[in-house]
């Protein structure tokens, strides 16, 4: 009788938004997809979201919803409340942004 191993992937399975769950106004052609926003701290200007792809201090990204559409750069990213120069898929990350957003607006990154 034999065993079989089952090999464990390196990287983080990251359940995808499906694109249904991404409304036409929100969607942004030729941008990458970060995710949506699930949380925003008003008082401190963070909105709370899960990665679907790479994203790095300095990258400009776009906040796109229903009465929101705001630009701007990454200045600070924090995972777990520590401050990381850069995120990968499948990590929960709080961004300071300039400007009110609201729970379920599409991150870009363009």
């Amino acid at each position: 009788m034999t065993t079989k191993k089952t090999k464990k992937s390196a990287l983080p399975v990251v359940p995808k938004t499906p694109i249904k769950d991404i409304t036409p106004e929100q969607q942004i052609v030729g941008a990458v997809f970060l995710g949506k926003v699930q949380d925003y701290l008003s008082k401190l200007g963070v909105a709370t979201l899960v990665l679907e792809a790479p994203l790095a201090v300095g990258d400009a990204i776009r906040v796109k919803g229903h009465t929101t559409d705001l630009t701007q750069k990454v200045d600070h990213i924090e995972v777990e409340h520590k401050s990381v120069p850069n995120a990968t898929p499948g990590d929960g990350v709080g961004l300071k942004l300039a400007d009110k957003v609201r729970i379920g607006d599409a991150v870009y990154k363009i």
